[in-house]
């Protein structure tokens, strides 16, 4: 009985302390308001992903042998020029569709037959592009839609071997796919951009 008035007499102090400090703290936790984007939380890849030596390997070996077979050194389908006009926190999405256009126009075609470990390489990449699908960009959309089409026309231009190319560069892919979707980008920038 003791305790039971012990506890009755301090519950007005519990009640203000909880209306005082408990409250606010919750009403400022880091929980996600209502309608909130989570595309930013969306767009990030575990760093563990690419850092798995046998994948990482194959993929390499793959570009290099490619590389060796790729007559023109004058251009680049994946580099800087994808992210012209791109805005950081967008970086990831873009790398997604590049990736997603790699695995379904390139190494899913004709050529999974000409070079070895096409196909584990392509799953890979359709596993990081399928823990992305919920990423989707910020802002508009239009200079993500120029820049991929203007790799996709170039890569068309030069042919079959552009498909050559395209699987010379899958370590830059790789390279830019773990840099773009591992790390926070940074706040701020050049807002304009997209």
């Amino acid at each position: 009985m003791a305790a039971l008035q012990t506890v009755s007499k301090s519950f007005p102090g519990w009640l203000f302390f909880c209306c005082c400090c408990c409250l606010p703290l919750l009403l400022t936790s880091s929980l996600p308001l209502k309608g909130a984007s989570t595309a930013h939380h969306a767009c990030r890849l575990r760093k563990i992903n690419f850092q798995q030596p046998y994948i990482r390997n194959r993929t390499y070996t793959l570009a290099k042998m490619a590389s060796a077979s790729d007559k023109d050194t004058d251009n680049r389908l994946i580099g800087q020029q994808l992210f012209v006009n791109i805005r950081e926190n967008n970086r990831c999405y873009l790398m997604k569709r590049v990736v997603e256009f790699v695995v379904e126009d390139v190494l899913l075609t004709e050529v999974k037959n000409q070079y070895p470990h096409v196909e584990e390489v392509a799953q890979f990449l359709a596993s990081l592009t399928s823990e992305l699908r919920s990423c989707q960009f910020s802002g508009k959309k239009e200079h993500i839609e120029k820049n991929l089409e203007q790799m996709k026309n170039k890569m068309e231009q030069l042919g079959e071997n552009g498909k050559t190319k395209a699987i010379g560069e899958l370590d830059l892919l790789f390279d830019y796919m773990e840099n773009a979707c591992t790390d926070v980008p940074k706040k701020g920038g050049n807002k304009k951009k997209n």
